[in-house]
């Protein structure tokens, strides 16, 4: 797949001493929804403006969109949203979107079309001639979204782009992310609704401290930790764990902390039948039988609380001092 974003060892360090990014490889493939995620502090923002050259990497290699880092020219094909975007309040949101397109060089007769176009995709037609000011939050984040897309972009950056929207408008937020993968775009999201992000990223990416822990589909970063959980109805005693383990041969089991639950590293469940009626054998109900995956939020937590590779008891204090 070629690579829209594709940087290796990204540094920033603040001031000779604030350690914001620690050597980051990133790779955002075309046509892809990927999400980035990661604390507050862990470098996620920095890493952005790096890519959009709003600042100037300690040190970087790469390219976004074929070019080298830096070069401004590319970014004509980049639609942003920021977390904390500050609209006039005094325009109306048809008035925006055409300001935004004339900054952008779009001419006048396609950034009067595309604005209304786009207000319409993003469920703001009726607005249009509403100014910013009387708008909610969730309202701006759509307009928001509609003007990171007046450029016709082929990389869309959004940071946090559901937040303060309500459930009907993240639904139809990530009906128009998934539209703008059929269309060929790649979208790369900051969020920390990771529910979110599961439901619609083909990727994604965990920083922490400034590093990149993991990178990969859902299901590669859950190899390994995917299986069939049996629940029983009362603890299951180590005479009846044994009895299980000497009629799996070959399925590893996955640890669980709870005492009447058993997990096992296979999709097929008919390997995992003689558990059950070994169960049932020794007089234990069965109460919950299934396949089950870590979702997103327990990967994340994982990551987040182990200490990872580079970081220093300062690393708390260096997080302060860094934007995310």
């Amino acid at each position: 797949m070629e690579a829209v974003i594709d940087v290796r060892g990204v540094e920033k360090v603040y001031k000779g001493r604030v350690h914001a990014l620690r050597g980051v490889d990133l790779r955002v493939g075309s046509g892809e929804i990927f999400g980035l995620l990661g604390p507050n502090g862990a470098g996620k923002s920095t890493l952005v403006k790096v890519l959009l050259t709003v600042i100037r990497a300690s040190k970087c290699d790469g390219t976004l969109l074929g070019s080298k880092v830096g070069d401004k020219s590319r970014l004509r094909e980049v639609g942003y949203l920021p977390e904390h975007h500050n609209f006039p309040k005094y325009l109306t949101s048809r008035q925006l979107l055409r300001h935004f397109g004339a900054m952008s060089g779009v001419d006048r007769p396609t950034r009067n079309r595309k604005a209304d176009e786009l207000l319409e995709l993003v469920g703001m037609r009726d607005w249009a001639n509403s100014k910013l000011g009387s708008y909610s939050k969730g309202m701006r984040q759509r307009v928001g979204l509609a003007q990171a897309l007046m450029n016709d972009p082929k990389l869309v950056i959004l940071d946090e782009p559901t937040d303060g929207v309500d459930p009907i408008g993240r639904k139809d937020i990530r009906e128009i992310l998934v539209r703008l993968k059929d269309e060929g775009r790649t979208v790369f999201l900051n969020s920390h609704l990771l529910s979110e992000l599961e439901m619609v990223c083909d990727r994604v990416a965990i920083m922490v401290h400034g590093l990149m822990r993991q990178q990969g589909t859902i299901e590669e970063l859950t190899d390994g930790q995917s299986g069939f959980a049996v629940r029983a109805t009362a603890p299951i005693s180590d005479e009846v764990r044994a009895q299980i383990s000497s009629k799996l041969i070959g399925i590893d089991p996955i640890a669980t902390d709870d005492p009447a639950e058993l997990v096992f590293a296979t999709g097929d469940a008919v390997q995992v039948q003689p558990v059950i009626d070994t169960l049932r054998a020794n007089g234990l109900a069965i109460h919950q039988f299934g396949f089950r995956r870590p979702s997103l939020e327990e990967l994340f937590v994982k990551a987040v609380q182990e200490q990872p590779d580079g970081a220093r008891p300062g690393a708390r204090r260096e997080q302060k001092g860094a934007r995310r």
